[in-house]
């Protein structure tokens, strides 16, 4: 959002690298959402294997930044360093080493008769229900709706990218289901690592950060920016009244907004099944208590 009210053009290099690193921590994310929702029905390996996944994701970010968490990785203008020289070859052997890993994961969870019977036709989500709250991200593809910001609002080099996007289908209950929600961030795993095989190989030479002054005053002016998150649409609304500081900044993050469906949920199921629901929507607490 500030690198559009600046005007400011990043590095083609610095684009990949963004793209490569939002698709691993797409990765992670989902498999945290993944993982904790099996233990949530009851189902402990998942949990235990999505994490053993999650940690070659984690030292990925590591070695580029030397956190696992809160990276700061990404600024105002490009990235902060450039990458690690391993860097590159341990993606592309992530890559090659994740993909069984995911039918690994349909063997335990997805197709587990407990599972299914726990999610399958519970806390559906219809399409015009979810578009009148503003629902996005896999809880929005999920009952049905092939909307995708890097596809329909396409930004960074994603336009680059062959990948599709995956939608609830009511395979083994009803479009827009609590299993649907699950299985669509299951497939969106498959695409982020189609997208970052096809990152890792065209990625380019060059600067990691434009030149950019340490202070400088923006233009007067208002911009909303926006990414595809692994939970949904995360923007940024930015009013400059042509001050250092921002005169206003509102942040559309997608928790806050996707948890306000539960009350539509959980109408007419039982109490047991509001976990199930609620695991489904995959929120992040510390980004709805703001």
């Amino acid at each position: 959002a500030v690198e559009k009210l600046l005007g400011i053009q990043v590095p083609e290099r610095v684009e990949y690298i963004r793209v490569i690193m939002g698709e691993l921590q797409r990765i992670a994310s989902h498999l945290v959402a993944l993982g904790t929702y099996g233990a949530d029905i009851g189902a402990v390996t998942p949990f235990l294997f999505c994490f053993r996944d999650r940690e070659k994701i984690l030292s990925l970010f590591e070695i580029t930044c030397g956190a696992r968490l809160l990276y700061n990785y990404i600024w105002v203008g490009g990235v902060s360093h450039d990458l690690h020289p391993d860097f590159i070859r341990l993606a592309k052997e992530f890559v090659p080493y994740f993909r069984p890993k995911i039918k690994e994961l349909n063997d335990l969870l997805t197709n587990n008769k407990i599972f299914t019977e726990r999610t399958a036709n519970i806390g559906i989500l219809p399409l015009d229900t979810a578009i009148n709250y503003g629902i996005t991200g896999p809880m929005l593809r999920a009952s049905g709706l092939k909307w995708d910001l890097r596809k329909d609002d396409t930004y960074s080099v994603y336009n680059k990218f062959d990948f599709d996007i995956p939608v609830g289908e009511g395979t083994v209950g009803t479009v827009g289901d609590s299993w649907d929600r699950y299985y669509v961030r299951v497939l969106e795993m498959e695409q982020s690592l189609i997208i970052l095989e096809q990152a890792l190989e065209q990625i380019p030479d060059g600067d990691v950060a434009s030149a950019i002054p340490k202070r400088v005053k923006p233009p007067v002016g208002q911009v909303y920016s926006r990414v595809e998150g692994p939970r949904g649409e995360l923007g940024y609304f930015i009013i400059s009244d042509g001050s250092v500081n921002p005169f206003r900044v509102k942040v559309r993050g997608p928790s806050f907004v996707n948890l306000a469906i539960m009350d539509e949920l959980c109408k007419g199921h039982m109490v047991a099944d509001i976990i199930a629901i609620l695991g489904s929507v995959d929120i992040v607490l510390g980004e709805v208590d703001r």
